[in-house]
């Protein structure tokens, strides 16, 4: 084993890990180091200074406190998936002569059905944006950059971290296809439809030139100011263009992101074609989807059919 160092310097070697060598997202990185601040604490509560108390049995109670404490179980799911990614990069540093989380057992989150909207709800959503409140069309940049954001989203099912980082050589206006960095800084390509190229040649010939300031850089969207916009922004533009038709669920970006991959299994994609879109790493996630569309089913079946 390497020299042990004090619970400050682990913290600060794992968080460089999770940053630089796995590329996860500034929210996960936050995630991972309250739950590892929280294993920390209950080891020294234990008694130790250091690495050398945490073991199988320390981990265990550890999570056992956390359910006693009233935890939810994607809470203790997450504690777990974080307690075996620590201990695993622990024991690669020399810290542990073992990998103590290879013994413990796995806690599986609940798996709730995400909300979505309805097909035609989504269109009136996306067709009511383009107008301004006398009926003409819209040429204010804030409202073509609006727009061009809700096609984005729904027209791809790309994460609201993703949209925040593109950059305008990121379109393929030919090919219909953005050029997107997914969770691990991992590429790929997803396609959109004509509505979405529209909107995004409206807001960058008409809006985003307006808006361009010295140093704006390459950034696809921009806020007023001339920066790259901020996943704020964009959660706030998708709580008010949804709220500005009457009857529609309020949700955020990632509601759109369910509703586009709803929408693509109820069209008749396969289910491998979504995973690529969405950029799940695997297909477990992606089956959600199908339980939506199930259920979708099964609701319309019980309301229009004589003996349901």
């Amino acid at each position: 084993m390497g020299e042990m160092p004090d619970l400050v310097e682990v913290r600060a070697e794992f968080e460089r890990h999770l940053r630089l060598e796995r590329g996860l997202s500034p929210h996960t990185v936050r995630a991972y180091l309250g739950d590892v601040d929280a294993l920390f604490g209950y080891l020294v509560a234990s008694g130790a200074e250091d690495l050398t108390g945490l073991d199988i049995g320390l981990l265990r109670e550890w999570l056992a406190d956390q359910h006693r404490a009233g935890r939810s179980r994607a809470t203790l799911a997450r504690r777990t998936a974080c307690a075996r990614t620590f201990t695993a990069f622990a024991h690669r540093k020399g810290w542990l002569p073992g990998d103590p989380s290879l013994l413990l057992g796995s806690a599986k989150a609940g798996r709730t059905l995400p909300k979505v909207l309805a097909q035609d709800a989504a269109q009136a959503v996306l067709n009511g944006s383009v107008t301004t409140l006398n009926g003409s069309v819209t040429t204010e940049p804030k409202d073509l950059r609006d727009q061009a954001i809700m096609e984005v989203l729904y027209a791809t099912g790309i994460r609201v971290g993703e949209l925040c980082g593109l950059d305008v050589d990121d379109v393929d206006r030919d090919r219909r296809t953005l050029r997107v960095l997914g969770k691990g800084r991992k590429e790929r390509t997803v396609p959109f439809g004509l509505p979405a190229l529209h909107a995004l040649d409206k807001w960058c010939v008409q809006g985003r030139s307006r808006w361009i300031r010295e140093g704006t850089g390459p950034a696809l969207f921009l806020g007023a100011r001339g920066g790259r916009i901020d996943q704020g922004t964009v959660r706030r533009v998708v709580h008010a263009r949804l709220g500005e038709v009457e009857g529609i669920p309020d949700m955020g970006p990632h509601g759109l992101r369910h509703t586009a991959a709803t929408h693509l299994l109820e069209g008749g994609a396969d289910l491998r074609s979504v995973q690529e879109m969405l950029g799940h790493a695997s297909l477990n996630t992606t089956q959600i989807y199908t339980h939506v569309s199930t259920e979708r089913l099964r609701a319309a079946y019980r309301q229009a059919h004589p003996r349901a």
